[in-house]
Order: C-alpha cells, then structure tokens, then sequence
C-alpha cells in the first residue's frame, strides 16, 4: 500500500511520468478498432437482440419447477408455435422464463398449459403476459430520445462550464465512444438489450462524464497557470495527476457491481439485476479508458495548433534549450 501511494504521489509531482498524451495516435487507434468491431460483428449476426419490452411479443414465467432443463420449454412452445421462436432463460434456483413472439389467445392458453404438464407443476405456477409491439416501440423510442436528450445538456454543460468547446467536443467523443462498445459488447456476446439495460448505459454515461470533469478540472488548473510545460505537457500532467484517482475509483465502483452481478445472475437470476449490473461493469471500465486515454490526448490534439498556444509554447521551448545550452557550458568548464 506504502509503495502504491508512493506511485500517486511521483505521479503527482512529475516524478513519474507516462507519455499517454503523447501517445494518442495509439491509443486513437486502439478506440477506432473497438468502435469498428462494437459495429461490425452485431451487424454481422444480424443486429442486436431486443428484449421483448422493445419488440413485443409473450412470456411465460414459471415457479418452483423440478427440472431448469430450458431444452424441455423450447421443444414444448416449438410443438404448439413451430415458428414460435422461443427464448429461454433460467430465474434464480427454481423459475424459468420463456419468451416468443405475439401469440393468439388460443396459443397462449394451450402453451401455458403445455408449460404446466412438461415441468409437472399446476397451471397457477405458470403466468403469462403479453406486450404489444406499439408499447415496445414507444419503449424504444423514449430510449432513443432520452439518450439524445443526455448527450445534448451534457454537451452545452460542458461547454459552459469549461467556457470552451473543444472540452465538451472531447468529452462528447469519449462518451459516444463508451456507448458504442457497451452496447457492441451486448451484441457481439448476443445478450438482450432490455429497458435495464438502457438504464445502465445511462448511468454509465453520467459515472463517464463525471470521470472526465474531474481530469478536465485539473487539466484546466495545470494550462492555466505559468510554468515551463508546454501546453500538452501541461495535459499530460494532468492526466498522470489523475490517474491513480481514476483507478481507484473505479476499482472501488466495480467492486458493489460485480456483486450484484454475480447474485442477480447466479443466485437470483433476476433478470433486471443482471442487465443493469453487466452494463454498469462493461461500462465503468470503458469509460476509465475513454478519459484517460480519450477525451484528454483530444482535448490537447484540438489545442495545440492554436496560434496563442503554439507562441507560448515555442517562448517555453526556447528558454528550455537555453537552460539545457546554460547546463552543458557549466558542465564543460
């Protein structure tokens, strides 16, 4: 622990120091692979898989079966409902749920009973519900425009508080960038993207963008005052500053996330639990990368060029090289 807080602390002074700004063409790179795939692949298997909230359809939910063998729910709908494409999934230690498309009444009713006879349970351990396609659309649509709605005020609230826009633009890109790979992941792996699930990008975007204000700030601390560092050295500083602080934040936030995922998967096998836990631990650490190795190289790259900073930056390197020209003539004499 001793030598851990040593490491913040050289961080902190500039004792230690990692070239992470200076590497962001590597780490662009790596961004621009990870978005590519997040797009690809779910395209390539033929989109994302939406839970029956968005898309609408039946589910059957029973209790206290004997058996979780999911083969026995399948093969019971495919006889009744061949084109029924059913989707099974286990509840905790004694439920199951199935989930089709939108059945008839009559379908309804002869699954529900085909369900209670195959698990050998009465008809009151089997509930059925139905969703409509309009409802699950407007689910989706107010998904859509919720996301949209957060990334605007989250743009203008950074522009102001920063009073420039290249902070909010470079924030904005590592946000979209932790969307995109979250929600690439869900499709790669092939999970459902349910309305918990959406609920958890949310959250992980506003744990991001808080991530990202708190570098911001001290970027903004380290290039406003006057000192012999460049301006993107002055960034870079900032970042290793940082960095021990973001990594322990987010070890600290996975920690009560992965819990709740292993019970809400494992032991409850709740399905909300699940889909919001797994978004948050996906989440957490892309967004840790997306500010350290995003959003701040972004912000130095978008003001580097600028005349101001490239005059001051040149008056800093000139009295550099003649320190160093001043050091080299004292050594020789």
């Amino acid at each position: 622990m001793a030598s851990f807080s040593q490491f913040g602390s050289d961080l902190y002074t500039g004792k230690r120091s990692y070239d992470i700004v200076g590497r962001r063409k590597t780490w662009y790179l790596i961004a621009i692979v990870a978005v590519l795939l997040s797009l690809a692949v779910p395209w390539l298997r033929g989109g994302y898989q939406l839970g029956i909230e968005f898309t609408g359809g039946s589910e059957f939910t029973l209790s206290d079966v004997k058996t979780l063998d999911q083969n026995l729910a399948t093969q019971t709908v495919e006889s009744i409902v061949p084109e029924g494409v059913p989707r099974v999934s286990q509840l905790g230690q004694h439920g199951i749920r199935v989930q089709t498309g939108q059945l008839t009444d009559r379908e309804t009713s002869e699954v529900q009973d085909a369900l209670a006879k195959a698990y050998d349970v009465p008809d009151d351990k089997v509930a059925a519900t139905f969703i409509g396609a309009t409802w699950g659309a407007d689910v989706l649509a107010q998904a859509i425009r919720g996301l949209v709605i957060f990334l605007a005020l989250a743009a203008v609230f950074m522009a102001v508080y920063f009073r420039t826009w290249k902070m909010s633009l470079s924030a904005m890109v590592a946000l979209l960038h932790d969307l995109l790979i979250t929600a690439g992941v869900y499709g790669i792996v092939g999970l459902e993207v349910t309305p918990a699930a959406v609920i958890g990008f949310l959250t992980i975007l506003g744990y991001s963008l808080y991530d990202t204000v708190v570098v911001f700030d001290k970027v903004r601390e380290n290039t406003s005052q006057e000192s012999h560092r460049t301006f993107v050295q002055s960034v870079n500083l900032a970042v290793n500053q940082t960095l021990v602080r973001s990594i322990n934040t987010s070890v600290v936030a996975l920690l009560p996330v992965a819990a709740i995922l292993f019970i809400g998967s494992y032991i409850l096998g709740a399905g909300t639990l699940r889909d919001i836990s797994l978004a948050l631990f996906i989440g957490i650490i892309v967004g840790t990368y997306s500010t350290i190795f995003i959003a701040s190289p972004m912000y130095a790259h978008l003001r580097e060029n600028e005349p101001r900073v490239k005059q001051a930056d040149a008056k800093k390197q000139a009295a550099a090289a003649k320190r160093q020209r001043e050091v080299d003539a004292t050594v020789e004499v």
